[in-house]
């Protein structure tokens, strides 16, 4: 018995889809990397200019709402100059997570005593909006090694 149009037509449309969904799935995990480069450039470029104030739009809605900084906070970034910022490759942790060891320079402008902290981060992936998110908060610089 020979198959009627409309079987080949829905066969054909059904592995079409399979097709492009199967196409669709690693470009769409290339753009969330491509994201995340993205992400993690401009992020280590806002903090080694010190402009700890823009860095901060980087940092999760609700770890920022459960931890609001508070002017004693940022009056403690501006006591520090950036030196440096040494990180490490982001190691994935599942497909919408990845960790990051940050090595930060920092110099205090009043006694010019250089130091560093380490910034170990973890970044998710906001799927609604499609943007990663650091989830760790700021670098606290109150701290050494």
């Amino acid at each position: 018995m020979k198959p009627s149009r409309r079987a080949v037509g829905a066969c054909l449309v059904a592995t079409l889809s399979m097709l492009l969904l199967a196409l669709a799935t690693p470009a769409l995990a290339k753009s969330r990397k491509k994201i995340l480069e993205d992400t993690l450039r401009t992020y280590a470029a806002t903090i080694r200019w010190g402009s700890f104030e823009q860095a901060e739009s980087f940092v999760d809605p609700a770890y920022r709402a459960a931890h609001p900084m508070s002017a004693l906070d940022w009056e403690r970034y501006k006591q520090v100059r950036v030196t440096s910022y040494t990180e490490t490759a982001p190691t994935p942790v599942g497909d919408f997570e990845v960790r990051q060891t940050v090595e930060i320079g920092l110099v205090n402008v009043n006694s010019q005593q250089a130091r560093s902290i380490i910034d170990r981060q973890v970044w998710k992936y906001d799927k609604e909006n499609k943007v990663w998110l650091l989830t760790t908060g700021l670098p606290d610089i109150t701290r050494g090694n």
